[in-house]
């Protein structure tokens, strides 16, 4: 269970602050943790500063408790905290995977045409996307609705609804996170929407 790249010792001492923050994160005492976790005020006392063995039946509890995962409590920083884009300049477009979540994808996008004006155009598929725009303005066709989104405002919606999203009175940057259906649901769409069409599914495909 322990990952095997970092000392013992010190993932234990990690672990045990990791409980003390998230606690105190909650702004909970250590009475009201220990009475979401069925187990005594002392014990837990005692985890969080070392004075008793950690024990992966009690870890699981009290990250249950937590509202986080075992995976989640004993997770250890990666050398690779920084990433780069996959760039697809032909598109203006930008995407980074989310490691935490695989089947989640974060896009920036530099748009210059208006979204299309036949219904035809737009695209549904299953999940959600969330979106902000950077600069300029952006118009977000959803069903038979137009939204007009302007720098620093953003956009959620379900993606079963038929949308579209363009620019506005020139260009607009936006940066968007779409879900694992909705990434699957552009990657199924295919190749090659038209301008104006929603054409982050053309982007390259983590």
């Amino acid at each position: 269970m322990w990952p095997v790249t970092q000392n013992e010792d010190e993932l234990d001492g990690l672990v045990r602050k990791r409980i003390r923050a998230l606690r105190l994160a909650q702004g909970w005492s250590l009475e009201e943790l220990a009475t979401r976790a069925h187990i005594s005020q002392s014990t837990l006392s005692r985890i969080e500063n070392g004075r008793r063995r950690l024990a992966l039946d009690q870890l699981v509890i009290i990250a249950r408790a937590l509202d986080t995962s075992l995976d989640q409590l004993v997770e250890t920083a990666s050398d690779d905290v920084v990433t780069s884009p996959t760039i697809d300049a032909a598109h203006g477009l930008m995407r980074w995977s989310v490691k935490g979540d695989p089947g989640m994808s974060v896009m920036r996008q530099r748009m210059t045409e208006p979204p299309p004006d036949n219904p035809a155009r737009m695209r549904a598929h299953p999940g959600r996307e969330w979106l902000v725009v950077l600069s300029g303005t952006a118009i977000l066709m959803l069903g038979h609705r137009r939204f007009r989104v302007e720098t620093d405002q953003a956009a959620e919606f379900p993606t079963m609804l038929p949308h579209a999203i363009g620019a506005e009175g020139g260009s607009c940057e936006i940066l968007g996170i779409f879900d694992r259906d909705a990434r699957r649901g552009h990657q199924r769409e295919g190749a090659g929407p038209s301008d104006g069409e929603h054409r982050e599914s053309n982007g390259p495909r983590p």
